[in-house]
């Protein structure tokens, strides 16, 4: 019988690594006196997504996410330029909305989560629009152990994961070292050419066909030698039983949600009286009809702004979603942790959360006066909204021919993950809207100060 919640914390040996030690941050609507957990009214002409009656702004910004957000709220408070946030979608918050469910329970409606950052910048950047309490997400699967039967394993592997697979008896860090040493097979050519020659030379056969292998068919479509090594070299290789799925120094759950991060970024503040904002407004609909305007900040898919220009279309991977409430489960939940993946070939879904495991859920979940439950299957898709970028020679290839488009477009600065065809961490996006504006600021151009390569380092 599945009880909970799962705990918000690593073992005290790997909590302590956090620096985030208790609540932080400020939620200025929530000091204002706002106590609603979910989602504010934005109002109808917010979501009208009639674009007629804004006047002249200095920025049509093309999308509500975080890039987006971040560029228009440092360009209001630091410069005073205004903006039109537009966004095809309903909601603020891009692919980080949440919401709550009828239950009362906070549910992502894009999939989870889980805010970690090295970097002091954005980490002091984002404790300005919400209260944060500390987290550390630690992955589980369910994977099938050398005699057959189910075990609820720590992914990225761990010494547990591979005594409980493989009934081995590793006790230490440098037992540890020596059985990767036994497993891990080099690439024949000395550098892995693909992501099946990248993860046997990190995590070695056996785990890569306990967990990778089958894993990776299921969320990209393509067995790991169809894709770049770039997808599969930084898998982590734990050597101890630190079963974090994140090692960076700040780890942590906005209080009231991510949306509140939105809000308070757009609602509060210089926002407030500089920054439009039009949702159920797509682009592409309504590009001649935009009020008058110094530059456009894209950050939607490129391939979709050069649609017309004859090229095939970028490959993405997207994440469908089946959900199930449960109104009273024993013990009150239906899985023992917030995650857990399925790594083998079945069932098809890659893996299962129950959100009301987390931290950050509002008090009448966390006090038990909810007593139902509900789970969101994940499905890997080709079709839907994009998620993650394909990486393999061919796409690459392409979305090199619509960077260079994109370098003569007059009047359009292309930014995000999506604008340039690689995933970003949530802290990565805002770092590069963060830097994007310096560069605004000093150079008077919207630009990278890294590539996105050198963001994902």
């Amino acid at each position: 019988m599945p009880t909970g919640p799962a705990s918000a914390r690593a073992a005290e040996e790997w909590a302590k690594l956090n620096a985030v030690t208790g609540k932080v941050g400020n939620d200025g609507i929530f000091a204002a006196g706002e106590k609603t957990e979910a989602p504010l009214d934005l109002g109808a002409e917010v979501m009208s997504g009639d674009v007629s009656k804004v006047g002249k702004v200095n920025l049509i910004i093309v999308g509500a996410g975080l890039s987006g957000c971040v560029l228009a709220e440092r360009c209001a408070k630091e410069l005073g330029l205004s903006s039109l946030i537009i966004d095809k979608r309903d909601h603020i918050g891009g692919n980080c909305y949440d919401k709550l469910h009828e239950s009362g329970i906070r549910v992502s409606q894009y999939g989870p989560h889980f805010f970690h950052t090295i970097h002091e910048r954005v980490w002091e950047y984002v404790t300005q629009f919400s209260e944060w309490v500390p987290f550390e997400y630690r992955g589980r699967g369910l994977v099938k152990d050398i005699n057959g039967e189910e075990q609820l394993v720590p992914i990225p592997p761990t010494i547990d994961t591979v005594n409980l697979l493989f009934k081995t008896d590793i006790k230490n860090e440098e037992e540890m070292l020596a059985w990767y040493e036994t497993q891990r097979v080099k690439p024949p050519s000395g550098e892995a050419q693909n992501g099946k020659e990248a993860a046997l030379s990190r995590v070695g056969k056996d785990l890569y066909e306990k967990i990778f292998r089958h894993y990776t068919k299921k969320q990209w479509d393509k067995y790991p030698e169809e894709l770049d090594a770039s997808v599969l070299i930084r898998l982590p290789c734990r050597t101890s039983k630190d079963d974090r799925y994140f090692s960076d120094k700040y780890q942590a759950l906005p209080l009231r949600g991510y949306t509140r991060i939105f809000e308070n970024i757009l609602l509060t503040g210089a926002c407030k009286d500089k920054v439009s904002i039009r949702l159920n407004c797509d682009f592409f609909k309504v590009r001649d009809q935009l009020p008058e305007h110094d530059l456009i900040v894209y950050t939607g898919p490129i391939d979709s702004y050069y649609a017309d220009q004859g090229l095939p279309k970028l490959e993405y991977r997207t994440v469908v979603f089946e959900t199930e409430y449960s109104e009273n489960p024993e013990g009150g939940f239906t899985q023992e942790p917030l995650a857990c993946n399925y790594p083998g070939p079945s069932p098809a879904w890659t893996r299962i959360v129950e959100y009301k495991h987390t931290p950050n859920q509002p008090e009448e979940v966390l006090n038990g006066s909810v007593k139902g439950s509900i789970i969101y299957k994940e499905f890997s898709s080709a079709t839907g909204d994009p998620y993650y970028p394909v990486p393999n020679p061919a796409n690459r290839e392409l979305y090199e021919k619509y960077r260079a488009l994109a370098e003569k477009e007059p009047g359009v600065a292309f930014v995000g993950r999506l604008a340039s065809y690689k995933y970003f961490n949530m802290d990565q996006a805002i770092l590069n809207a963060l830097e994007m504006y310096d560069n605004l600021k000093e150079e008077g151009k919207l630009t990278p100060k890294r590539s996105p390569a050198e963001m994902q380092a």
